[in-house]
């Protein structure tokens, strides 16, 4: 657990899922050291490591490691940027949780992808070779290049990166200017992530660690493939669902777009019992959705406020424990058909609280479209009932730490203003 304060004000905005700018900024904060915490995890392995490692792989982190830090030297903002991108946390949790030898090693050498789009980003002076085993160099949070050579030479300057050696004809050439998301130029084999509107979330159908190996769900979803991602369908669906959110509750559209950096499409699967797509938040990479096609923006903007509190309560959990380790009881909720530990009874509850609060405000708001307000009068007194059972849960647990029954009683608190509201508004 990484130690930083969060205040009982800070704690109890956070529980009522209304969007606070003291509560997004305490949980940056926790992210980042978490990611930090995470890094040196990775360097004292190494160090104890000794002869495990391969002189040749232990030269390559060591250089790598030198290129982040002169990255963070540079620009500590746009370097923390790449360090706190949700697939990198995915590339950490592979790579500490992989056995010493050639598993080890291949994550290990992504090292040198982050290392560059940290230097990239921050503008500051590197060239390097960077090995490329799997043929594809994934530049994090900026896009791939196909390396049929399995190296690259890289060469950095003042937001330039020139990539020669790869394989790729005439070489790439890519120019990130101070504060754009999306890097200009490219070349025969490069693809570059996609933004949506507004810039700083991107459709990454591009990344390696974007989903794990076993894929997502019950159905063990796996991620869609740049060539079949049908990028107007999903930039469609996200304008319409920024619109929405913006029509009903402007503060929580803003923290959507605030809290969340990536949008990870998945196969279509059966989907859930609501109707929704399948959708997940990875707790080693928050900030990220993944999620099949919505049918509509509608839908869209429901899974978007459902994960973002996802991501929200799993940053939280690196900042203050809300539950006792897991005992191995297992409870019934209203949104699954699985008994659910008191960790996820917390993470549905929550979720689901957020989303009664966004239906209350839907129903009642004058520029909601009629068809979203009749959908929120339908879907907001299941979800308001489905909360309280949880609440109930949660509140005769032993399992809660006196600040998660603190969080919890809050949660409860505005649960029943919002019971108070429908009445008003109904």
């Amino acid at each position: 657990m990484t130690s930083a304060p969060v205040s009982s004000e800070v704690l109890a905005q956070l529980a009522r899922t209304r969007p606070a700018p003291a509560g997004t900024a305490a949980l940056s904060a926790g992210l980042h050291a978490r990611r930090l915490v995470l890094l040196k995890a990775l360097l004292a392995r190494i160090d104890r490591g000794g002869d495990r490692l391969g002189s040749a792989a232990r030269h390559r982190f060591d250089r790598d490691w030198a290129v982040l830090e002169r990255a963070e030297q540079s620009d500590a903002a746009a370097a923390r940027g790449v360090v706190d991108y949700p697939m990198t946390g995915a590339w950490l949790a592979e790579t500490l949780a992989a056995p010493d030898g050639p598993a080890f090693e291949r994550h290990l050498a992504h090292l040198g992808a982050v290392a560059a789009a940290a230097a990239l980003r921050a503008g500051c002076r590197v060239a390097m070779d960077v090995d490329v085993p799997s043929g594809v160099l994934a530049l994090t949070g900026v896009g791939v290049l196909r390396c049929p050579t399995g190296r690259a030479r890289l060469h950095i300057k003042s937001g330039l990166m020139r990539i020669t050696g790869s394989g790729s004809p005439g070489g790439v050439l890519l120019h990130v200017p101070p504060g754009v998301q999306r890097p200009r130029g490219g070349g025969v084999l490069w693809a570059g992530l996609r933004t949506l509107l507004g810039g700083a979330v991107v459709i990454d159908d591009l990344d390696p660690y974007r989903v794990p190996p076993s894929g997502i769900g019950p159905d063990a979803l796996p991620a869609v493939e740049r060539s079949t991602v049908r990028d107007q369908a999903w930039a469609l669906r996200w304008k319409g669902a920024q619109q929405l959110l913006a029509a009903t509750d402007p503060d929580r559209a803003a923290e959507v777009r605030a809290v969340l950096r990536a949008v990870v499409p998945l196969a279509a699967g059966a989907g859930r019992d609501d109707g929704n797509p399948m959708s997940a938040t990875l707790r080693a990479a928050p900030g990220a959705v993944l999620m099949s096609l919505p049918a509509g923006p509608a839908q869209m903007a429901e899974v978007l406020v459902h994960e973002a509190h996802h991501t929200k309560l799993a940053a939280l959990h690196e900042l203050v424990p809300l539950c006792e380790p897991e005992r191995g009881a297992v409870h019934r909720v209203g949104w699954r058909p699985d008994p659910r530990p008191i960790a996820g009874v917390l993470q549905g509850a929550y979720a689901h609280l957020a989303l009664a609060d966004l239906w209350r405000r839907a129903r009642a708001g004058t520029a909601t479209p009629e068809p979203w307000r009749r959908r929120a009068a339908e879907q907001f007194e299941t979800y308001r009932e489905q909360v309280g059972g949880a609440l109930s849960i949660l509140l005769e647990s032993d399992e809660l730490t006196f600040e998660g029954r603190e969080f919890v009683q809050e949660m409860g608190r505005h649960h029943a203003s919002l019971g108070r509201a429908s009445r008003v508004f109904g």
